[in-house]
């Protein structure tokens, strides 16, 4: 089997890692932090939005099953790339919209894919392409977080329509 990996960021973790649970060719997906100046962070330190860290998904995938393009095209259906520094009610540079890239062609990739899209919406696109710093895996409990808390108000009322949505629109 041939892996490649992405990491993306589209605001909070826990909504993207639930998204790409359900695609097939997608391997793992590791909640995290990526883009910032502190080594080691905790979730408690991004929060604060001080480390200048994003939290992202590390998404190993099979390439005989998706490619890196297809990843993003999930990616810009199912956030907002057009809001700075903001997913709905989650506010702040750890919420921004983000490709990191980790060579020369997902950096042409994911620029082709932003300049593709740009003309279907009325709002810039304000996805940054950043180059790929170290990844540092979140704490056990944000893994597989929707999946364990399909109840708890945030999940309820924000991840779960999003999943639902998403799981409609591959029909």
């Amino acid at each position: 089997m041939n892996k490649d990996y992405a990491i993306i960021a589209g605001g909070c973790f826990w909504c993207t890692e639930a998204i790409f649970e359900n695609v097939e060719g997608v391997i793992n997906i590791f909640p995290g932090y990526i883009g910032g100046n502190n080594k080691n962070p905790s979730y408690q330190q991004v929060c604060s939005g001080k480390t200048g860290h994003a939290e992202a998904v590390k998404i190993e995938f099979n390439t005989s099953k998706i490619s890196f393009k297809k990843i993003l095209d999930i990616f810009f259906k199912t956030h907002d790339p057009t809001t700075l520094n903001r997913q709905g009610n989650d506010v702040g540079t750890q919420y921004r919209s983000a490709i990191f890239y980790s060579n020369e062609s997902k950096f042409e990739i994911a620029n082709k894919k932003i300049d593709e899209l740009q003309e279907y919406y009325e709002n810039k696109i304000v996805t940054t392409l950043e180059k790929e710093t170290k990844f540092y895996v979140a704490e056990e409990y944000h893994h597989k977080y929707f999946s364990k808390n399909p109840y708890n108000a945030y999940c309820f009322a924000v991840i779960k329509p999003k999943v639902e949505k998403f799981k409609s629109n591959l029909k």
